[in-house]
C-alpha cells in the first residue's frame, strides 16, 4: 500500500522540529507518527506531501493509494476503519484525517482520536500517547525478567524490558503510567522514574536520573539530571545535571552540563512564545512550557534558558546569562551573536554524527542550506 503523509501547510506549527524534516518523522510517545501506522499497515510505503525544500529526500508517491494527515495518532478503531471505508475524505471534529481516491465523499470518525495541532501538544499530549503506545509495543509480547536491586511501586506488568536492556538498582514507579525499555536501553544505578516513560533503543539514563513522566527518549540518547514532560528525538544528550521540564528537544542535539530551563513564569501567568509561522510571539494558554530545541543545536555548561525559549537548527549557545527567547537557526554565541558559517556547521553536525557511523547526505546539505537562508 502507498501512502502519504500530508504536512497540510502545518508545517511550521512544528517549527523548529520540522525545519529539517516532514511532520509525520517527528517522534512523541513510543513512535514517530509514521512508524505508528506501521504498525496498522506493515507493508506500507511511505511517501511525503510537504514543503518544496524537503521533497527531494522526502518523496512523495504519485498515485498513493491513501493520503494520512502527518499529525495523527494513529490507533486500531482508526486503522480498521480506514482500511474498509469507502473512496472519500475522512474528517474527525472537521479535522482531516485521511483521503481515499477522489475524496469526492464526506466522512465522519466519531470515536476518540489524538490530533496534534500545536507544537506543545507534544508533551501535552504525551503520557496519553506513551499509554496507548505500551499496549501497542507490548501486545503478545514477555518482557524480560527486572533485576531484584530494582523497587517497583504499583503493577510490576506495567514495566517491559525488552531483550538486551539493562535497569539496576532503581526506583520505577509506574502509578501514573507505564515504563517501556527498548533493546539496548539502560537505565543506570540510583536512578528515580515516574511513568510514563519511553526509552528508545540504545538510550541511556545516566546514574542518579530523576524522571517525572510522560517523557520520551529517542533512540541512542543519554539522558542525566532531572526531566519532566519532555520528549527527546534521537541521537541526542542531556548527559548530566541540570533541569528541564515541558521541553522538547530535536535530534542530535546537545546540552551541556547543568543546563537549566524555566518552564513557569515568576508571575505563574500563560505563556508566550515565538512562533515561525506568524514569525513573532503568539498566546499559548499555558502555564508550563520549557525550551523547544531544534535539530543539531547545542548549549554550553551552566547555560540558563528562560520560559519557552526556542532555538532553531545548528545553534550553539553559551556564556554566563539568559540568551533571548528566541535564537534563529545557525546563531552561534550568547549575548552577543554572529552568523555560524554554513560550513563550519556542516563539520560540526558531521563530527557528532560520525560517531554513530552517518553524515549529512547531500540532500540533507541542500535542506540545511535551504533553512540558512529562510532566517
Amino acid at each position: 500500500m502507498k501512502i502519504n503523509f500530508l504536512d497540510q501547510d502545518q508545517h511550521l506549527e512544528f517549527a523548529p522540529l520540522s525545519l529539517l524534516k516532514p511532520v509525520a518523522t517527528i517522534n512523541m510517545g513510543g513512535f514517530t507518527f509514521e512508524d505508528r501506522w506501521k504498525q496498522f499497515f506493515p507493508q506500507m510505503e511511505i511517501g511525503y506531501e510537504t514543503e518544496a525544500y524537503l521533497s527531494k529526500k522526502y518523496t512523495a508517491h504519485n498515485h498513493p493509494d491513501l493520503r494520512l494527515a502527518a499529525n495523527v495518532v494513529a490507533n486500531q478503531d482508526l486503522a480498521s476503519f480506514i482500511i474498509d471505508m469507502p473512496e472519500g475524505k475522512l474528517f474527525y471534529n472537521n479535522c482531516f484525517i485521511a483521503q481515499k481516491g477522489t475524496g469526492e465523499q464526506k466522512i465522519e470518525f466519531t470515536l476518540p482520536v489524538v490530533i496534534i495541532q500545536k507544537r506543545w501538544d507534544l508533551f501535552l499530549k504525551n503520557g496519553l500517547v506513551l499509554s496507548a503506545d505500551f499496549d501497542l509495543l507490548t501486545k503478545g509480547k514477555k518482557s524480560q525478567i527486572l533485576s531484584s536491586s530494582n523497587t517497583v511501586i504499583g503493577d510490576k506488568n506495567l514495566v517491559f524490558i525488552q531483550k538486551g536492556a539493562k535497569v539496576e538498582a532503581s526506583i520505577l514507579n509506574v502509578n501514573d503510567g507505564p515504563i517501556f525499555i527498548s533493546r539496548g536501553a539502560e537505565i543506570m544505578e540510583g536512578s528515580l522514574v515516574r511513568g510514563g516513560l519511553f526509552m528508545g533503543e540504545n538510550s541511556a539514563l545516566k546514574m542518579g536520573a530523576k524522571i517525572y513522566g510522560a517523557t520520551s527518549i529517542g533512540a541512542f540518547s543519554k539522558v542525566g539530571g532531572e526531566v519532566g514532560n519532555s520528549v527527546f528525538q534521537s541521537y541526542s544528550n542531556k548527559g548530566h545535571d541540570g533541569y528541564i521540564g515541558n521541553a522538547l528537544i530535536g535530534e542530535w542535539c546537545n546540552l551541556g552540563a547543568d543546563t537549566n530551563s524555566s518552564n513557569l513564569k515568576n508571575n505563574y501567568g500563560n505563556i508566550r512564545t515565538y512562533h515561525y509561522g506568524t514569525k513573532g510571539e503568539v498566546q499559548t494558554d499555558q502555564q508550563f512550557m520549557g525550551v523547544c530545541m531544534g535539530d543539531h543545536s547545542k548549549c554550553g555548561i551552566n547555560t540558563m534558558f528562560n520560559t519557552a525559549t526556542v532555538i532553531g537548527v545548528s545553534a550553539n549557545i553559551y556564556g554566563g546569562d539568559f540568551p533571548k527567547k528566541f535564537i534563529p537557526s545557525f546563531s552561534w554565541g550568547g549575548q552577543e551573536w554572529e552568523r555560524f558559517k554554513i560550513e563550519k556547521a556542516f563539520e560540526a553536525a558531521n563530527n557528532m554524527m560520525k560517531r554513530r557511523g552517518l553524515q549529512l547526505s547531500q540532500e540533507d546539505v541542500e535542506i540545511w542550506q535551504h533553512v540558512y537562508g529562510m532566517e
